[in-house]
C-alpha cells in the first residue's frame, strides 16, 4: 500500500509541477530608454517618469526636466507619487518629510521629531484628506496625520510582528510581515487579514488579493483570490538580472543598470 502511493507521489508531482511551470505571462516590448540614475521610482498618470541620481531627485519627459535635492537632511528614503501635485519625499534619518508640487518646488516641511505627539517614522505613504500613512516605531502603530492641521491619530493596534515591505494608496495601508503574511488597514482603522504571500525578493501589490513578486532573477504574477494559493504565473521578460521593476495600469517597467525596460502585460 505505501508503495504504491510512494509510485504515486512520485509520477504525479513532476507532473503538477510542469503544468504550473507551463503558466506564462507574454511581455511584449514597448519602449527601451536610457537611464543615467541610481533609482528609477515610476511614472506618473502624465508620462513623466522620476528617478534619484546622487541624492537628487528628479523628473522628466522629453526635453522637460525638474529637480529637487536637499543635502541637509541626507538620504531620501522613500518617494510617495500618487498625487503628482503634491510628491512626498521622506527623509528617515531626520525624521522629516517634504511636500513637492508638480514643478519640485517645495510646499511645506515636517519634522515629526517637533510633534506634540512624539512620532519616529518608518514608513509613510500619501493619504486622502490631507493626511499621511504614518507608522510610528514608537507604538508599532499605524496612523494619519493631517499635514495641514498638523494633527496624528492612530488607527490600527500595535503589530506584532515586523514589517518586511509596505504599500500604500489613498485609502489602504498594505503590509507583509516577516512571515511573508498580508494585511491591509484602511483610513477607518478595519485590519484585514488577505493571506499569506510566497516568499520574495521584491513585490508590488497590485489590489488586495494581487502581486507581482521577483524571486532569483524571475517575475511571477499571483492572485490570491484563486482556490489554488499556489497559482503563479510567470512573467517571461528578456532580462535576466535587474534591480526593479514597476507595474501601473498593465505597464511593466523593468529597471536595469543603463535602462528602462516598458513592456505591455495582461495579466489572468
Amino acid at each position: 500500500m505505501v508503495r504504491n502511493f510512494l509510485f504515486l507521489f512520485f509520477i504525479l508531482c513532476p507532473l503538477a509541477l510542469a503544468f504550473s511551470q507551463n503558466k506564462k505571462i507574454n511581455a511584449t516590448t514597448i519602449s527601451r530608454i536610457a537611464i543615467d540614475a541610481d533609482e528609477f521610482l515610476g511614472y506618473d498618470s502624465f508620462g513623466y517618469s522620476y528617478q534619484i541620481k546622487n541624492n537628487v531627485f528628479s523628473k522628466m519627459k522629453g526635453n522637460e526636466s525638474w529637480e529637487y535635492k536637499n543635502i541637509s537632511l541626507g538620504r531620501i528614503a522613500k518617494v510617495d507619487l500618487q498625487n503628482p501635485l503634491k510628491i512626498v519625499l521622506f527623509y528617515e534619518d531626520f525624521n522629516t518629510v517634504i511636500l513637492l508640487d508638480n514643478q519640485l518646488n517645495k510646499i511645506t516641511e515636517i519634522n515629526f521629531s517637533q510633534n506634540n505627539i512624539p512620532i519616529v517614522v518608518t514608513f509613510i505613504g500619501m493619504s486622502a484628506q490631507n493626511q499621511l500613512w504614518i507608522y510610528n516605531a514608537l507604538n508599532q502603530q499605524i496612523g494619519l496625520f493631517d499635514y495641514l492641521k498638523n494633527e496624528y491619530k492612530t488607527v490600527s493596534t500595535p503589530l506584532t510582528e515586523p514589517i518586511k515591505y509596505y504599500q500604500t494608496d489613498f485609502n489602504t495601508f498594505y503590509w507583509i510581515d516577516k512571515k511573508n503574511n498580508w494585511f491591509s488597514c484602511d483610513i477607518f482603522g478595519k485590519t484585514t487579514a488577505l493571506g499569506k504571500t510566497a516568499d520574495f525578493d521584491k513585490i508590488e501589490i497590485i489590489n488586495n488579493h494581487q502581486y507581482i513578486f521577483s524571486k532569483a532573477n524571475l517575475l511571477y504574477f499571483t492572485d490570491n483570490s484563486h482556490t489554488n494559493p499556489d497559482d503563479v504565473s510567470e512573467i517571461e521578460v528578456l532580462e535576466k538580472t535587474f534591480n526593479k521593476f514597476y507595474y501601473k495600469d498593465q505597464i511593466l517597467s523593468i529597471f536595469t543598470a543603463k535602462e528602462i525596460l516598458n513592456y505591455k502585460i495582461v495579466t489572468p
